[in-house]
């Protein structure tokens, strides 16, 4: 079953937490009736900001490699996040049924991840994306761009 996260609006209505979640709504006809238990959310204005931190990194990452086997090499925003989830420290190492090992990204949903922990991820997620994506900028940089997205400045 997907999971949405919405944000309650002063008129009652809900809207979308995020680019991702407005992806998932944007898949509900018009008039189609949901079913929805509700949970309420640890920090959504932190989760938001972790989300404009990863979109701000995946807007300038590019792929080392552009052609692999003959196949354009697409980028993939849930590659990506997991990606830097995992760099940041946050993932199980697991086999696969060909034996091979790899991390696989814990679950940042706000079930999993209490708030400190969110707190360290976001943290180390910063250090990833100025270490790997964004070599050019300093944390302050990347702080003051993700407030501006998120409306706080």
């Amino acid at each position: 079953m997907p999971e949405l996260t919405l944000i309650k609006r002063l008129d009652g209505s809900f809207v979308p937490a995020t680019h991702q979640d407005a992806e998932k709504c944007n898949k509900i006809k018009v008039g189609a009736g949901i079913r929805a238990q509700w949970k309420q959310k640890r920090n959504i204005k932190f989760h938001r900001k972790y989300f404009a931190l990863l979109n701000i990194g995946f807007d300038a990452f590019e792929p080392a490699v552009q052609e692999y086997k003959g196949f354009q090499v697409q980028k993939s925003f849930e590659r990506y996040r997991k990606d830097v989830i995992c760099s940041a420290g946050f993932y199980d190492v697991i086999a696969n049924l060909n034996g091979d090992i790899r991390r696989e990204a814990h679950s940042i949903s706000f079930a999993s991840m209490n708030e400190d922990q969110f707190s360290e991820l976001y943290s180390n997620s910063v250090d990833v994306t100025l270490q790997r994506v964004l070599t050019n900028y300093t944390r302050g940089d990347l702080e003051r761009q993700v407030e501006r997205i998120i409306g706080m400045v």
